[in-house]
């Protein structure tokens, strides 16, 4: 045999271990969580939505048997927790972060089970699989509890991991398959009125789910003009922009963190050759600041994640709230309104005439 068809043979051989051995790191480098909010359906889109997080699973867990089936489950007997399994990339986000995201979801006074929802397997419970989880878990407790947040204690327990396993099919992603019966349930469930008195009436702070990206990444992925825009905070040409003139419904998130910022609905025709706004979909998401450049005093609008420099915010704007927020399209990424669900932004989807909102 010549040392060609040798060559040849070895070749092929080579490459796979080579890819094999990049899969392998990866997954090691993953890490895993397991969280128990009541319904899983309702646990698995705050988590999906996350950038850095991989997979969200729903499924069962802390229970006697193995393999356990729903009607099993739903039972009571077999003392399974619904649960969520979320496989994320620590590089990204830190499961400190994914606890807060997990206290926003859930009434951790409930020692029932969850709103509608009753029964042992609709307790709440954060499994650690680690020291470092379990410290981290138990931290976030008491400071949830001693915050004044609720009246009640915060019973939520923290727990060893145990077994997770994967539920059927048709629970996985079940928000996406079924959004008019997930959007009712949620509803009637009484899970989204309690989550927007406890939090957004309270102006409490969402946990960061967009996060900027370094300065070497953002290079790799802005354009000279998008970096001169948000990271200079320059501006770019009128009349001669993506989005002056678009008409198409959706909404404007910020280009270096992918937070929401700005729908179709409150977009107006200025005559300024800027895309125009009378108000951001959050304001939340939204950081105004006074600008003194060019002798004059404006008030400056930044992106709260992505400290992005998107446009100003001026008083001439048309009612009801008689704002104009002139913002440029290099800061922006329109999300069309077909493609908000597959993107993670399907909660938006309520702004819309005729739209399922979240599930």
């Amino acid at each position: 045999m010549n040392n060609r068809r040798i060559s040849l043979l070895v070749v092929p051989f080579i490459f796979l271990f080579i890819c094999t051995a990049g899969v392998q790191m990866t997954m090691a480098e993953q890490k895993r969580a397991i969280f128990a909010g009541g319904c899983f359906w309702c646990m698995e889109p705050p988590f999906e939505n996350i950038k850095g997080v991989i997979d969200v699973t729903a499924g069962y867990t802390g229970g006697r048997t193995e393999n356990p089936t729903y009607q099993e489950v739903s039972s009571g007997k077999t003392g399974h927790y619904e649960a969520v399994e979320v496989i994320y990339d620590p590089q990204q986000v830190s499961y400190d972060q994914l606890l807060k995201v997990f206290w926003r979801q859930i009434d951790p006074t409930d020692d029932g089970g969850q709103f509608a929802d009753r029964g042992t397997q609709y307790f709440t419970a954060i499994f650690y699989l680690d020291k470092q989880q379990k410290k981290l878990a138990e931290a976030s407790k008491q400071a949830l509890d001693a915050s004044g947040i609720f009246e009640k204690p915060v019973i939520t327990a923290i727990l060893p991991a145990d077994s997770f396993y994967r539920a059927e099919e048709y629970h996985q992603d079940y928000y996406k398959k079924n959004v008019m019966h997930y959007s009712m349930y949620k509803l009637g469930s009484g899970r989204s009125e309690f989550q927007k008195k406890t939090w957004q009436e309270r102006d409490v702070p969402a946990p960061a789910q967009y996060e900027r990206p370094g300065d070497a990444e953002l290079k790799k992925r802005l354009t000279p003009l998008q970096w001169e825009v948000t990271q200079e905070n320059g501006t770019e040409q009128p009349y001669d922009n993506p989005y002056w003139n678009n008409k198409a419904e959706g909404i404007y998130v910020d280009i270096v963190s992918g937070e929401p910022l700005f729908s179709s609905t409150d977009k107006f025709k200025s005559g300024t050759g800027w895309p125009s706004f009378i108000r951001p979909i959050s304001k939340e998401n939204i950081v105004e600041k006074k600008d003194r450049r060019l002798f004059l005093v404006r008030t400056e609008v930044r992106s709260m994640h992505g400290d992005a420099h998107l446009g100003h915010v001026f008083d001439d704007g048309p009612p009801p709230t008689g704002l104009r927020y002139c913002i440029n399209s290099a800061a922006l990424r329109f999300v069309p309104k077909e493609e908000m669900s597959k993107e993670g932004y399907g909660e938006y989807l309520k702004l819309f005439k005729g739209g399922d909102g979240e599930k």
